[in-house]
């Protein structure tokens, strides 16, 4: 029997022109019982448009880490699991894993009891009141403002192929108005508590040529133990990447380097599927940038550094991303999904950022599992074709 997709349904903020392929809602399947064709057709189906909803969905802890590990079944550990330093930072809040299957991952906000093999558990929903450099004021949180926390990718330095995140329970509550607070005036009515996505091709496909031109030849090498080393400084108002202000951890601060710990991928990663370059760039842990020559025989007319350059200052690089990043998080390009209890989104972790978003009270609780895998390989950049093409 086929699956049945749906197209996902888009604030009046959306524009729908570019979600002609993104977000899919999938109707008439058991996730708990697919057929070998019904999980191919899943997986291309996710990979063609990188965000898949289930609704009403009955999913144990068991069955969420082994639908996840269906899509890569070399990977084992959760996503940060290869970067152990990464859960003793606040930046991060993976408070803890299911007792019984740690790579699902307890996430959401206010105290619950007897909770799956735990006695109580915490939860805290991460807000830009404690990262942004600087932060919506009181009164204007009082009136419903708000800002997106992060933009990332999970599992960065080792990134998985999808997440899977599962809403058990959602609380309700006014919209918010997300403030963007970088001279745009840009912002964005979002339900209470949402994941918001933005598509990596979208950014890419929406580049000027010298940007396209840049990306295709550029790769990013990640900081070593970047979780570390970005455990200070203090983010953007738009959520995307940090001010430079040199709070960053030096060398000699750091533990010891290991070369494995050296992770170099290119700025565009192409879907196993469709061929689509998607930018895909965590920006929080980027330290240097490398372009390679523009290929024999292109054009130099506007091209940036057509001869190749290897970028090794800080400031330079984030700005450089930045400028390519921030037009793909326009108000009319991001999907902030309205979560509802039992909820189960799939999605591309190679092919989308994502980051949750406003600011919830104590006693508004939230719990979610949350499962990503670290990968068992790594991203694949443009071919050579594709460099020759937008080059």
């Amino acid at each position: 029997m086929a699956i049945d997709l749906a197209p996902l349904p888009l604030p009046s903020s959306a524009d729908p022109s570019y979600f002609v392929d993104l977000g899919r809602e999938v109707k008439g399947v058991n996730l708990c019982e697919l057929t070998p064709p019904q999980f191919a057709e899943i997986r291309d189906a996710l990979y063609k448009h990188d965000v898949l909803l289930f609704r009403n969905v009955a999913l144990t802890p068991e069955q969420q880490y082994a639908l996840t590990k269906a899509f890569d079944r070399h990977s084992e550990s959760y996503g940060h699991g290869n970067n152990t330093e990464s859960t003793k930072l606040p930046v991060l809040h993976y408070p803890m894993g299911i007792p019984r299957v740690p790579e699902v991952q307890l996430i959401g906000n206010g105290i619950i009891t007897d909770y799956e093999g735990l006695a109580t558990a915490t939860l805290k929903h991460p807000s830009h009141t404690t990262y942004h450099k600087t932060r919506v004021s009181e009164e204007d949180e009082a009136k419903g403002y708000t800002r997106f926390f992060r933009w990332h990718i999970d599992s960065d330095l080792y990134p998985s192929r999808i997440t899977t995140l599962y809403g058990i329970t959602v609380p309700k509550g006014d919209r918010q108005t997300v403030r963007y607070d970088d001279g745009t005036e840009d912002e964005l009515l979002v339900p209470l508590a949402p994941t918001a996505f933005v598509s990596g091709k979208t950014m890419f496909d929406i580049l000027p040529p010298e940007l396209k031109s840049l990306a295709v030849r550029a790769s990013v090498r990640y900081a070593p133990h970047a979780y570390v080393w970005m455990s200070r400084p203090r983010t953007l108002p738009t959520g995307l990447g940090f001010e430079s202000e040199g709070r960053e951890l030096p060398a000699g601060e750091l533990p010891k380097l290991e070369e494995s710990m050296m992770k170099t991928f290119p700025v565009l990663w192409r879907n196993p599927v469709t061929g689509n370059l998607h930018f895909q760039v965590h920006l929080w842990v980027a330290r240097q940038l490398i372009v390679k020559p523009l290929p024999a025989g292109a054009k130099h007319d506007n091209a940036l550094y057509p001869d190749g350059v290897h970028i090794k200052h800080l400031a330079k690089v984030r700005e450089l991303l930045y400028k390519m990043l921030r037009p793909g998080i326009a108000p009319q390009l991001v999907y902030p999904h309205e979560w509802q209890e039992k909820d189960l989104i799939l999605f591309h972790n190679r092919g989308v950022m994502h980051t949750v978003v406003g600011a919830l009270r104590p006693d508004q609780v939230r719990v979610f599992h949350q499962c990503n895998l670290a990968t068992s390989d790594v991203p694949v950049g443009p071919t050579e074709d594709d460099v020759l093409k937008w080059a």
